[in-house]
């Protein structure tokens, strides 16, 4: 004779710690706004130098969201958020609302083209994104166009290239954390 049957510790239930728990709704639209705009912040906060080092995280941050999740981020959000980054960066107002679309249309032709990639086809797309971004962005600054300005701006352009891993691996962080099931009250 079988005494007590199965002890509820036993045998993990793969379902007990999910029921009950649905992603957040406030949390799936918000974090990776949330995220381009504090990227978009976060120049200011590390550095203030004569020489651009700092990569542009807040862009950045929107083509890692816009090639990690496609179909997340509309075609049209590079022109609020490029306009919240026009107004931290210290670039002419529209610049970075100009780059932000056209980058994010150019991002939607590239998935049209390439619609199964992995992370190096990811990285080229990101790494031509910012190079291109870093490079009309400095013409748009209202510098001299010399060899000078390209020597002051390689530092950030091979930046913004070496470091889109490490915001590839942040976005999926903070996809992770969007993504997180919570409690659900009704």
């Amino acid at each position: 004779m079988i005494e007590g049957g199965l002890k509820p510790r036993s045998r993990p239930n793969p379902y007990g710690k999910r029921i009950n728990r649905e992603p957040s709704p406030l949390l799936a639209n918000s974090v990776p706004y949330a995220t381009i705009v504090l990227g978009s912040m976060l120049p200011l906060l590390l550095v203030t130098s004569t020489m651009p080092i700092v990569p542009p995280l807040g862009f950045m941050m929107l083509v890692g969201w816009r090639l990690m999740r496609p179909g997340l981020l509309p075609s049209w959000v590079g022109l609020p958020l490029g306009a919240i980054d026009d107004l931290f960066s210290g670039q002419p107002f529209g610049s970075a609302i100009l780059l932000w679309s056209l980058a994010m249309l150019a991002i939607e032709w590239f998935e049209t083209r390439v619609p199964w990639r992995g992370f190096l086809q990811d990285w080229l797309a990101a790494a031509l994104a910012c190079g291109t971004y870093v490079i009309v962005a400095a013409a748009f600054s209202g510098a001299k166009i010399n060899p000078t300005l390209a020597i002051a701006i390689m530092p950030q352009l091979l930046a913004s290239i070496l470091v889109f891993p490490v915001i590839s691996g942040l976005v999926a962080t903070f996809d992770r954390l969007r993504l997180q099931r919570i409690r659900k009250v009704r």
